[in-house]
């Protein structure tokens, strides 16, 4: 044997993917989210690279030699879960001035610790939509190559905004001289800021259209970015190939962020009448993070939240969640972001019942984080339902979401690739 074929076969025994084998799950039930149907005795079939090769019923279809299908006949099958906005190198515990004890290193090693709790909570993808140093960047690729367990991610890297905006740190006096990496003011700045941040990894980018609750010094309806630089940064990235997401609580901030030709609305809190209309004209995704209300009100304090930011989620959370009703009901296109790192990680599907609550029905919710979420990533061939071609992503709870949705925040099963996860349904 030669000396080359020894490296690599010594290669193979090391990489992640040496022993994927073809496998299957048997579904006692199965939710198919394009149609909406609960699907009984459904066997998902998948290949040694971890995509589906069927869907089926169990008594028609036929296993590769030597599989034996996991047992899942207790349990409720569904498309691994999308979470579109996700801090994973965040805390809620590192808001305010409690932040900048936070080296970029340990941000890093937060992400890690964050992206195992997500990916075991069912959420087999997400857009992380703003991270220091480029840790998301890290996090993503050494979850891609094996090192890290998580769920696959499109990341953003710093997000861009406009000095002492959402976006920038407002923390430190004057003399510190101090602007956060992604500050760029001007459109030819703006489109600077784009390139470099794709340089340096990102799969989007994450821009400060508007004030926030949780920064310093800014309040959520101000406008920041112009529309002129909104443009350019959609220009500019469109042109790179990236997908832009806005934050804007703002009702100008959203109608001019849509009008640039910005792909997604994040938080989307103050959007009027005329606002879903541009949404729905332009094909603009929006998307509200309406259970972290909740964290903020009940837990922020604790967590050293700044005072300031407890008080404007006081005046913005209910309007945002009556403005999801509105949106919901006026034929918006949605999809599930959470803003985690806000509250805990892992605690992604309690959103699933606010959304119920406020008016949207429990299939509605659950395509909000399947098909889409995965159109909104640019994977709606990949992710995002439970098809041939499709990543074999699946996560199973008991019971049926598509009549109680909080049964979602109760996994027992989770694969992602084709890999399992976790199994609380082993027999034991």
């Amino acid at each position: 044997m030669s000396k080359l074929l020894l490296v690599l076969l010594f290669l193979c025994m090391l990489s992640p993917l040496a022993f994927s084998a073809p496998g299957a799950i048997r579904c006692g039930k199965l939710v198919d989210v394009r149609s909406g149907q609960m699907l009984v005795d459904q066997t998902v079939v998948f290949d040694a690279s971890g995509t589906i090769t069927s869907v089926g019923s169990s008594s028609s279809t036929k296993l590769p030699d030597g599989v034996t299908a996991i047992d899942l006949s207790s349990a409720t099958c569904l498309p691994g879960l999308i979470d579109v906005h996700t801090h994973l190198t965040a805390e809620p515990t590192n808001n305010g001035y409690a932040g900048l004890g936070i080296s970029v290193p340990r941000e890093t090693v937060t992400g890690v610790k964050n992206a195992r709790l997500t990916l075991r909570a069912g959420f087999t993808t997400v857009r992380n939509v703003g991270a220091s140093g480029y840790t998301d960047v890290a996090l993503r690729d050494g979850i891609d190559v094996g090192d890290v367990e998580g769920p696959r991610m499109r990341v953003s890297g710093p997000a861009l905004g406009i000095t002492g905006g959402h976006c920038d740190n407002n923390l430190l006096p004057s003399e510190f001289h101090h602007k956060a990496e992604g500050v760029a003011d001007g459109p030819w700045a703006a489109r600077a800021k784009v390139r470099e941040t794709v340089k340096y990894g990102a799969d989007l980018i994450k821009i400060c259209a508007s004030g926030g609750v949780l920064s310093k010094g800014d309040l959520p309806g101000t406008p920041q970015y112009t529309l002129e630089e909104m443009q350019a940064i959609a220009e500019e990235a469109h042109k790179l190939g990236r997908k832009v997401a806005a934050h804007a609580h703002g009702t100008q901030s959203i109608k001019d962020a849509v009008g640039a030709g910005i792909d997604s609305i994040e938080h989307s809190s103050l959007i009027d009448d005329e606002g879903i209309a541009l949404a729905k004209q332009h094909g603009t995704y929006l998307v509200f993070d309406i259970y972290n209300d909740d964290y903020i009100l009940q837990e922020g304090s604790k967590a050293g939240m700044l005072p300031e930011s407890i008080e404007k989620e006081k005046k913005i959370g209910r309007l945002q969640r009556e403005n999801f009703r509105h949106a919901y009901r006026s034929g918006a296109k949605l999809a599930y972001g959470t803003d985690s790192g806000v509250y805990p990680h892992g605690d992604n599907a309690k959103q699933f019942g606010k959304m119920v609550e406020w008016g949207m029905k429990p299939l509605g919710a659950i395509q909000a984080a399947t098909v889409n979420a995965a159109d909104l990533l640019g994977w709606a061939d990949k992710i995002g339902a439970l098809e041939t071609g499709h990543y074999a992503d699946v996560m199973a709870v008991s019971g049926d979401p598509a009549s109680d949705v909080h049964v979602l925040e109760s996994v027992k099963f989770v694969m992602k690739g084709g890999t399992v996860v976790r199994n609380d349904l082993a027999a034991r």
